[in-house]
């Protein structure tokens, strides 16, 4: 466990015992946004971030320890046990260098060495290794030729004939060809000779075949610098059928490496062993290793896709919500027309229909007549259209219509991605039994505005539709990935538990679905929650669960204020110790007027000196403080709001060296695609975010900011558009 301890401390930069204290967190059960939110003191405040690292690299380096074991005990059992190996084994960082260092060892099916050793010819193949024998080695090999020894039975099974001297040499440099093939030493070295000036190399499938990958239909790029949005579209590209992927390594210098550890000297058996060495790579050797590099390029791609997915969906899940007012949600289509769902600043339904004014009925008229009277008598304050199909002509028509309102009313683009996978799960069909499941989409595209996290908590993570490549990566890595990223937003945020959905209360730390449902059932059956106590008469939400979910629930006007925060009741002592020590009261948290004095009295207070006094931790103290400064308060109001729109432009309005106002939608490994109002997102080219270097996009944007770009390129025929963010 020491140098498991010792790994992770290196790898991450922080303390021995900061990692050795959050691994027994873990091991006791406590969930990872209990132990960054409450257990600070304990962890050196370490970040969600750095706890799910932390986290994963345990798990990884705990299965590599137990692999070590099981390879050792295997060599053991077989007597081939040395220290060599033991020390080899004690040293591997890897799965893969544990599999190397096994592979000599692993029971083989059967291969030209296993059948040449089962002839007998071993003792011929090591007699040629060792170089020292003068004696002419076709007469050895006489001694090893075994056909008239054989019976008339044996004599027709090819697998125990060994029928000439040439058969005899052949089959003892084919064990020869596996021991090469099989030396880890050989193959740590060859793949470093790979990694340091290899090249990916990839041509097309077909010839003059039209593709998406024609890009790559003659490259090359070197495997220590190609990125993972190249691998990711490579294998895209060879899995579709478009590509041929090759790996072109540096064969010269390998086979002059093994050849100067094998080779001894000028001898009857040079020429035999240099063609063995070169047998060996091209037919033993290479395509493993090239199977083991792909494999590595592109989990190593997947990695960096599923954390910029992770971080691109964690930005839209914590996206700012619009409180307080009612949204109609338009989802735009063709054919089948556009669906329109009113609802309320609570979420509850109101209204909704279906319009026609796109093609092919173009009923613009009758569509903007309906939709006037509806927005009238539901006092309609804004409109969320979906970003999907015919969404830019339903904007047209929106800009359009609300001109002719009395009313204030603005749209707001709106991410459908995910709407229809939510308006057909079992989930929809029992929040809206007797609602069509086309209708659905559009309540949904509405609540999104009022409340995304709470929204899109009710859809498949994947579904969520901000990444690169996520049908292309691992997908139980992605789902858990994604997991833990919505898990840390709703805790972040922190649930009202009377008027939270089952899908929401299930991200709770330490809260799973029959507790979630559960905690709804006991809500429906028995009125509004009035304490965080109250928890504990919910069926399997004993003392473990309470104390993982207890600060992250919120219960806005109940018997203690202190439970419209995340001051957990574990602190509940302190907090009320702190108040009463500064005048005031945990119901002045409830008086608005008292508000502004309690703020000023907080900001002076000596914080070391107090966590002391109050035998709590400062980090503990300074959450309290902060909770305390602004109860009630969603951090996700910090977040940049919406752009507010009420025109529309088009690709011809654009003209080079405008600048815009734009929300960035999605950030990739090469730059962001911004939406400024035409019908596709442009995109900022990481060259064009700043003045500076940047390695890597998501370090200067997020998903969900509001950017100032300036128009660099239109590309009319192609549709696409250039951004620049040197304003």
């Amino acid at each position: 466990m020491e140098k498991i301890i010792k790994i992770i401390s290196e790898e991450l930069g922080i303390k021995k015992e900061q990692v050795e204290n959050t691994i027994k967190l873990i091991d006791e059960g406590n969930t990872i946004p209990f132990i960054a939110r409450y257990r600070k003191e304990v962890t050196g405040g370490l970040s969600d971030e750095i706890l799910r690292e932390l986290g994963e690299r345990l798990s990884y380096l705990r299965n590599l320890e137990q692999r070590k074991e099981e390879v050792i005990k295997s060599i053991d059992e077989q007597g081939k046990l040395t220290d060599e190996i033991l020390q080899a084994v004690a040293i591997a960082k890897t799965l893969a260098e544990v599999e190397d260092i096994y592979r000599p060892y692993k029971q083989k099916k059967k291969t030209r060495a296993t059948v040449a050793k089962a002839k007998g010819l071993e003792p011929l193949a090591n007699i040629i290794l060792e170089q020292k024998e003068t004696k002419d080695i076709k007469e050895i090999a006489k001694e090893y030729v075994n056909i008239d020894k054989l019976s008339d039975e044996d004599k027709k099974n090819k697998d125990k004939v060994v029928a000439t001297v040439e058969d005899a040499i052949a089959g003892a440099l084919d064990i020869i060809a596996e021991m090469i093939s099989d030396e880890p030493k050989y193959r740590k070295q060859i793949k470093k000779f790979c990694y340091r000036e290899g090249l990916i190399v990839t041509k097309a499938a077909k010839e003059n075949e039209k593709s998406n990958y024609e890009m790559y239909y003659d490259y090359k790029e070197a495997i220590k610098y190609i990125p993972s949005h190249r691998i990711l579209a490579i294998n895209r590209g060879e899995k579709e059928g478009f590509l041929k992927v090759s790996l072109e390594k540096p064969e010269d210098k390998i086979l002059n490496y093994i050849e100067r550890d094998i080779i001894k000297g000028d001898t009857q058996f040079t020429t035999m062993l240099k063609e063995t060495i070169l047998d060996s790579f091209r037919r033993l050797i290479e395509p493993s290793i090239d199977r083991e590099i792909r494999s590595d390029l592109t989990d190593k791609a997947e990695e960096k896709a599923i954390k910029v997915f992770g971080k691109n969906s964690k930005q839209l899940l914590l996206g700012a919500p619009i409180k307080g007012k009612t949204v109609m949600g338009f989802d735009p289509a063709y054919r089948t027309g556009c669906k329109i769902a009113v609802i309320d600043e609570t979420g509850k339904v109101l209204d909704y229909t279906t319009v026609y004014p796109t093609e092919p009925q173009n009923d613009v008229e009758g569509a903007k007549k309906e939709l006037l009277k509806l927005i009238e008598k539901d006092k309609v304050d804004m409109i969320a259209i979906g970003n999907g199909t015919a969404s830019r002509e339903s904007e047209m028509f929106v800009a359009d219509m609300i001109k002719e309102t009395s009313r204030d009313v603005h749209y707001v683009i709106v991410s459908e991605a995910g709407a229809s996978v939510y308006s057909a799960s079992k989930l929809a069909t029992e929040e809206y039994p007797d609602i069509n499941v086309s209708i659905r989409g559009a309540i949904s595209i509405a609540r999104r505005l009022q409340d995304p996290l709470a929204e899109l908590v009710k859809i498949d993570p994947k579904a969520i539709g901000v990444g690169q490549y996520q049908h292309d990566v691992n997908q139980k890595k992605l789902s858990e990935s994604l997991t833990a990223v919505v898990e840390d937003s709703v805790n972040k945020v922190g649930v009202d538990v009377n008027t939270a959905t089952p899908s929401l209360l299930s991200y709770v730390s330490g809260i799973n679905n029959t507790i979630a449902k559960n905690i709804v059932k006991y809500r429906d059956e028995n009125g509004k929650l009035k304490n965080r106590k109250q928890l504990l008469k919910v069926p399997k939400l004993g003392k473990v669960a309470f104390e993982q979910c207890a600060g992250f629930i919120r219960i806005y006007d109940g018997d203690n204020p202190l439970e419209l925060t995340a001051v957990h009741p574990e602190s509940y002592e302190a907090t009320e110790k702190l108040l009463a020590e500064i005048g005031f009261d945990k119901n002045d948290l409830k008086d608005k007027e008292k508000l502004e004095d309690l703020r000023n009295k907080l900001i002076s207070i000596n914080v070391e000196k107090t966590a002391k006094e109050l035998g709590v931790g400062e980090m503990t103290l300074g959450d309290i403080i902060e909770e305390l400064s602004r109860p009630g308060r969603d951090p996700r109001e910090d977040m940049p709001k919406p752009i507010l729109r009420s025109d529309v432009l088009k690709l011809d309005d654009l003209k080079e060296g405008m600048v815009l106002t734009g929300t960035v939608r999605n950030v990739i490994d090469f730059g962001a695609f911004v939406d400024i109002g035409v019908k596709h997102d442009g995109l900022v080219h990481i060259s064009e975010m700043s003045d500076k270097y940047i390695k890597n996009p998501s370090d200067v944007v997020s998903v969900g900011d509001i950017v100032k770009v300036k128009v660099i390129n239109i590309d009319k025929e192609r549709q696409k558009v250039a951004l620049s963010m040197k304003v």
